[in-house]
């Protein structure tokens, strides 16, 4: 962050000073004391289980500075009346503070599915052009945003921002904060239904995205989603559109998938769509990413598109994407294990675009030689639909010719009666527990040659199971990850 002085910071975030006015903020801005770095502004949220006011003392022990909190406290600090507003207030001011001291670009991207997987790929276009910050992980809340934008400083060029939102009004109070230079919208799916109560709700409240540009701003849209597209009747200035079809600005031509999953695309680029420093490098370039399943030509032409419109040259652009990895765990992490057994561990969320999204990239990687199989949790948040949702996915395994699925939990129990309702039956289609039911099964099963998919929401769980099968793998000797 760049430093502040204790009365910044109150005026900042409109609180009252308990410090030295003149008390030095330079250090990172953190809501975890055993983050805590020499100068270091240490942000008190109270939380549900644990009350960060009660590591206010160890945070100055340990270098903090000021802490931010909702009462005095025996530390120098600042009181604010909502400690998490405060921290919002504070990144709205440093970034503004930034955009007048440089030429900081910021970049948003949103969509019910891929915000992650495309914020890794754009932070690998954008790091060669100069200083890039990138959100850790799923940064893209009401905590997490505007504790990234507080890691940017005067040397950095691109801010890269994931917004998320499960309801309405969320990313006009986050594109508030950190209103974006490029605003990228991914897709209107079916996550969090349960909270939104409806799919027009998840399209009306994606758009923020793009009635949130600051002056001057682009919007960068799927045009192979019509929710999306229709964002462009919202957008107070221009709009860039990317996807598979003819009418798209910036879109994937001659599409081709490997038996490992990975797609092969040419990018082709409409004159005009690109920014004024890449008009002169041709129209076209090959692309072959090295991410697992079709579905990340979504994301990599949403982020090939934002770099595009940042000044990133189209060769440079393809070139990037193809040597692009996956940095985000348990978001299709291959392992390919010595035993002869390929994990496909894709279990750190899941909603049911994602999931199909995934059981196709399983089918496409076995082919007709390998026997494929899916380990599959329950999709959260998903509200009434739920159930028809789970069912569905349960057909599609059988459609897709999974030879073994194995739901775990009750949650999940509806994939389960759909893939018996399609015509699964006997050994094909297992139903356990829990976690260690399907540990201990897949001990027995798994045989040379299989390639296992672990899909479900980070809160069923299942994750654990990803990272049992993959380390089984990993730690033996000849293992590796892709």
């Amino acid at each position: 962050m760049i430093e502040l002085t204790a009365a910044q910071v109150a005026a900042a975030t409109g609180g009252r000073l308990s410090a030295d006015p003149e008390v030095r903020v330079g250090g990172p801005v953190v809501v975890d004391s055993r983050r805590v770095a020499p100068g270091s502004l240490f942000v008190a949220l109270p939380g549900e289980h644990v009350d960060g006011h009660d590591f206010a003392a160890g945070a100055v022990a340990a270098g903090a500075t000021l802490v931010l909190a909702a009462r005095e406290l025996d530390v120098p600090c600042v009181v604010v009346d909502d400690v998490q507003t405060a921290l919002g207030e504070l990144a709205r001011h440093v970034l503004a503070t930034l955009r007048e001291r440089g030429d900081l670009r910021v970049v948003a991207v949103t969509g019910s599915v891929g915000k992650t997987t495309t914020k890794d790929l754009l932070g690998q276009l954008l790091r060669p052009e100069g200083e890039t910050v990138v959100p850790r992980g799923s940064f893209n809340n009401e905590i997490g945003l505007p504790l990234t934008v507080l890691e940017a400083d005067e040397s950095t060029r691109f801010l890269v921002l994931e917004m998320g939102a499960s309801g309405v009004g969320h990313l006009t109070y986050l594109t508030r904060i950190a209103p974006p230079d490029v605003s990228v919208v991914l897709v209107v799916g079916s996550a969090h239904l349960g909270e939104f109560g409806g799919i027009e709700a998840v399209a009306r409240a994606k758009s923020e995205l793009v009635t949130g540009l600051a002056p001057g701003g682009v919007a960068v849209l799927n045009a192979d989603d019509l929710r999306v597209a229709a964002m462009a009747d919202v957008a107070p200035g221009e709009v860039v559109t990317f996807g598979t079809i003819p009418a798209a600005d910036v879109r994937a031509e001659d599409l081709g998938i490997d038996r490992t999953g990975r797609a092969s695309f040419t990018l082709r680029v409409r004159p005009g769509a690109s920014d004024d420093a890449t008009r002169g490098d041709g129209t076209s370039a090959r692309v072959t990413l090295g991410l697992v399943g079709e579905h990340h030509v979504t994301n990599a032409m949403a982020a090939a598109t934002a770099a595009l419109r940042l000044g990133v040259a189209l060769p440079d652009v393809a070139a990037r994407l193809s040597d692009a990895r996956a940095l985000s765990p348990h978001r299709m992490q291959v392992t390919e294990r010595p035993d002869g057994i390929t994990v496909i561990d894709d279990s750190y969320n899941a909603n049911p675009d994602s999931m199909r999204a995934a059981l196709k990239a399983l089918a496409v990687m076995a082919g007709r030689d390998r026997r494929s199989v899916a380990v599959l949790g329950e999709m959260l948040e998903l509200g009434e639909d739920s159930r028809v949702a789970h069912d569905d996915i349960g057909r599609l395994v059988v459609r897709l010719n999974v030879k073994l699925l194995v739901v775990v939990g009750e949650g999940a129990g509806g994939i389960h009666d759909g893939a018996t309702q399609e015509g699964s039956w006997g050994d094909e289609t297992r139903f356990v527990p829990d976690v260690e039911a399907a540990s201990a099964l897949l001990r027995d099963e798994l045989r040379e040659g299989d390639v296992v998919l672990v899909k479900a929401s980070n809160g069923s769980g299942l994750w654990r199971l990803g990272d049992e099968l993959a380390a089984a793998g990993a730690d033996a000797p000849g293992g590796d990850r892709a």
